[in-house]
């Protein structure tokens, strides 16, 4: 094998870049101005990679861009003997220049470096590495991880873990929103039950009591909205009412048939209470001032929550460096700070008893629409600071939030929906009204889209979604079924720890593998395909690997390259020397599917050769050993794309 590079494609595209360059100088000395620019062909007769180079010199020479293309490919042809990776160049078309790669020579440096490399191979380091902060989750205490929040719990984790690889310094924080209406309507149902141990997993349990105390509330209000509408049934005030009280009360028949003995008990409290939104405005308020009772219920509500969460992060394998409270930046008065500072600048006014951010005079002032992707004429809402009642609101919480994050880190990625882009703009131009803009400038919305269920409305105030619990136990016994089936050689205990992978691995790859910017519907027949595109696919293609290197009991650490002749071999090549440029293109755009992607064409590609192709039976000797060395440069190269998005691969299956 010849050498090991970081990323054998690149080295390919180098020397491409190298030739053409010294064949310009050599041909049209007063040239050297052009840059040379690569493309990939869309067919693999015309190359590896080609250049228009001719059509711009032409226009500049006032020449035929065919007859330069020609000429180009002579002066070239005749310099390539100092670039081993390069085979031959070809003019085509109406001037286009092609370069063929010597697949023996890259076939050597790409398999080669990727089992030098091994658990490396791909992760091609940056020249500036930078601190980074991924914040994602941050599910609100007060219902469990759903299946529609859990794309942002894997999308976060995957891209943490590309730019880790990439070499930046990168933590991921939870940001704990336990400030706000919410959490106190959890908390109080939590004290209409007198703080009682959770019966059941946490946060299943705080969901069911924050599910069941809105209702309450919902039906309390409605009816008290009628009562005040008597002798005016038939307005328009009065039916939407009515409807929507037959909705809630539907929604408390529900609840009581799931959680019989819980509701039962916090009616019979909630029935002895004169004025329960009182009650839990006062405990919001209190919160919020840091009063030593709402304090020490509103925390405990959420940390019984917060564990649940961790076990079930912990089961798919997620971490967090940093669990950061919303409620300590409103105690520490740093979010009091901000709004100080905010009213000095002019872009605070009041409206009515409330004060707002004028965030469009900020961009306009700036300059900055053009920068954010908005039109001139687009009037950014303006963004309210603080209620009536004194508490704030949460993108306002969110500014001393950032800030305090970006006296830590040199870039900060927010990983929330895509509904909160206006919140996350305000906040941005929030940070610019301050003086922060460089750190304006280095705070990312990475944003998605949302996740649908087939038959099931998403609503956390009405208890209604499947939780990521759930979803993990269905796939894991669905992937169990799969396992059983296949694998007979494997005691039940393999078969179980296989099937949590695969299952696991199932959920994160279909949450993953679509544009972050397209919506998601999960599906069981699409999640866990043992055939197509899956993680489950992925995984077993990965096994497939594994066990023709265990069948063939022969280690091999060199072998004659040119032997791979077939397209598919070569296909298989061209991709396993490009993965550390997809790699790149992913770290640096914050783009996680493409390695879904990625890793997905790849399997393909190795099924078509292990469905055509012997390996461990090809004759000669020598096919057998190039072959052998080709799989195990596919085993690396999908194991190390997998790790990238947080999928184990197994090695039987």
């Amino acid at each position: 094998m010849t050498g090991v590079s970081a990323s054998p494609f690149t080295e390919f595209r180098k020397q491409c870049r190298e030739l053409m360059f010294k064949t310009l100088i050599d041909t049209f000395p007063d040239l050297a101005i052009f840059n040379v620019t690569f493309d990939i062909p869309p067919n693999p007769q015309f190359g590896e990679l080609t250049s228009t180079i001719c059509f711009e010199v032409a226009r500049h020479l006032l020449k035929d861009p065919k007859e330069l293309a020609k000429k180009v490919e002579t002066e070239a042809n005749s310099r390539i003997k100092g670039y081993p990776l390069i085979e031959r160049i070809e003019a085509a078309g109406r001037g286009y220049i092609n370069f063929h790669a010597n697949y023996a020579e890259l076939s050597s440096l790409t398999i080669g470096s990727a089992m030098a490399l091994d658990l490396e191979y791909g992760f091609v380091k940056t020249n500036e590495p930078k601190k980074i902060i991924v914040e994602h989750t941050s599910v609100n205490p007060v219902h469990p991880i759903h299946i529609g929040s859990a794309r942002n719990t894997f999308l976060g984790d995957s891209l943490a873990r590309i730019l880790k690889a990439r070499g930046h310094i990168v933590h991921r924080h939870y940001y704990v929103d336990d400030v706000g209406r919410q959490s106190a309507i959890a908390a109080f149902g939590y004290k209409l039950l007198g703080k009682p141990a959770p019966s059941g997993k946490p946060d299943h349990f705080i969901g069911a009591v924050y599910a069941i105390t809105n209702c309450l509330l919902e039906i309390r209000r409605l009816k008290e909205a009628l009562k005040k509408l008597e002798g005016d049934e038939l307005s328009q005030e009065a039916q939407k009412a009515r409807v929507d009280l037959d909705e809630w009360v539907a929604v408390a028949a529900d609840l009581r048939e799931r959680f019989t003995n819980l509701f039962d008990k916090l009616l019979d409290s909630f029935e002895k209470v004169d004025d329960p939104e009182s009650e839990i405005n006062a405990l919001m308020r209190g919160y919020e001032k840091g009063e030593e009772e709402a304090k020490e219920l509103i925390r405990m509500v959420s940390s019984i929550c917060l564990e649940g969460f961790k076990q079930t992060l912990e089961r798919t394998g997620v971490f967090f460096d940093s669990w950061d409270w919303e409620s300590s930046f409103i105690w520490s008065s740093e979010v009091t700070r901000c709004i100080s500072i905010l009213k000095k600048t002019p872009y605070v006014f009041h409206k009515g008893d409330v004060l707002e951010f004028d965030a469009d005079g900020v961009a306009r002032d700036f300059g900055l629409k053009k920068d954010l992707g908005l039109k001139e004429d687009y009037e950014i809402p303006s963004l309210t600071l603080g209620r009536s009642n004194g508490t704030t609101l949460y993108t306002t919480r969110d500014i001393a939030y950032s800030i305090w994050k970006f006296k830590i880190a040199d870039k900060v990625i927010n990983v929330i929906g895509m509904e909160q882009k206006l919140a996350q703009l305000q906040l941005k131009l929030a940070l610019y009204a301050l003086g922060y803009v460089k750190e304006a400038e280095n705070l990312i919305h990475f944003a998605y889209n949302l996740v649908s269920f087939p038959g099931i409305k998403f609503s956390g105030r009405r208890g209604r979604y499947i939780t990521l619990d759930e979803v993990i136990d269905g796939a894991v016994s669905r992937a169990y079924v799969e396992v059983k089936k296949r694998s007979t050689d494997l005691t039940e205990d393999e078969m179980r720890k296989i099937s949590e992978s695969v299952g696991i691995g199932a959920v994160k790859y279909t949450l993953v593998e679509t544009d972050p910017l397209k919506p998601v519907t999960f599906t069981w027949d699409r999640v866990v395909n043992f055939e197509k595109n899956s993680g489950p696919y992925i995984q077993y293609t990965h096994a497939r690997a594994c066990s023709i290197l265990r069948k063939a009991m022969r280690k091999v650490y060199d072998a004659d390259f040119s032997l791979l002749k077939e397209p598919i071999e070569r296909e298989i090549v061209l991709m396993v020397a490009r993965f550390p440029e997809v790699f790149v293109e992913a770290a640096d755009n914050f783009k996680p599917n493409i390695i879904a992607d990625f890793a997905n064409t790849l399997a393909d590609k190795f099924n078509t050769f292990y469905a055509s192709l012997p390996v461990i039976k090809a004759e000669p000797r020598e096919l057998s050993d190039v072959r052998l060395l080709l799989v195990d440069a596919v085993r690396i190269t999908l194991r190390n794309s997998l790790s990238l998005i947080g999928v184990e691969a197994p090695q039987r299956m």
